[in-house]
């Protein structure tokens, strides 16, 4: 369904230059997105980048003059979907432990609708049982987890921890707004 309120939130991994492709495919298809980054994700891809293809401010401040009741309030009930692409080990943590440090992770707990993650890590950060119990407790909330893929990461090794290719996470996304029916 075109004309979705999602919220794209980027976390400080190399993975974040994926997130680009992502928003620009959703507003190509006329979805409005918001992106939300984490000061951490400012380190890998700029917010102008995304405010160009969204043609709308990121917000990266809990406490932006724009949102009067706050901009984890606000969003969070002007928005259907909430996806974190990519989302780190630290993201993960956070929600787990019901964290609200920062606007990302308020937002998280304020958000009631649909939420998508798409882990994006080292190697040896994915494997480790924390994480891994972390994502299976994710999962048991209620959150939709795109597993990362196999292939050459940045710390130069190769295994599980890349994030799912944006056209991927963009077809779930799709599904979580415009769920199919029981009569196709």
């Amino acid at each position: 369904m075109a004309d979705s309120k999602i919220i794209v939130a980027v976390t400080g991994g190399i993975a974040a230059f994926k997130s680009a492709a992502l928003v620009s495919a959703l507003v190509q298809k006329g979805h409005s997105v918001q992106v939300v980054m984490t000061e951490a994700s400012t380190r890998f891809v700029g917010a102008q980048t995304f405010q160009a293809l969204t043609d709308r401010p990121v917000v990266m401040d809990l406490f932006d003059p724009q949102f009067p009741l706050g901009a984890h309030i606000e969003l969070a009930r002007q928005s259907d979907v909430l996806c974190v692409a990519p989302a780190t080990a630290n993201f993960m943590a956070k929600a787990v432990q019901g964290m609200a440090d920062d606007l990302l992770s308020t937002l998280y707990l304020c958000f009631n609708g649909p939420v998508l993650i798409a882990p994006a890590m080292n190697c040896e950060m994915w494997e480790k049982p924390v994480t891994q119990r972390n994502l299976k407790q994710l999962f048991q909330d209620g959150v939709q987890i795109i597993d990362p893929s196999e292939g050459w990461l940045s710390c130069r090794e190769k295994g599980v921890g890349r994030m799912a290719d944006p056209s991927k996470i963009q077809t779930e996304i799709e599904a979580l707004i415009d769920p199919p029916s029981s009569n196709d």
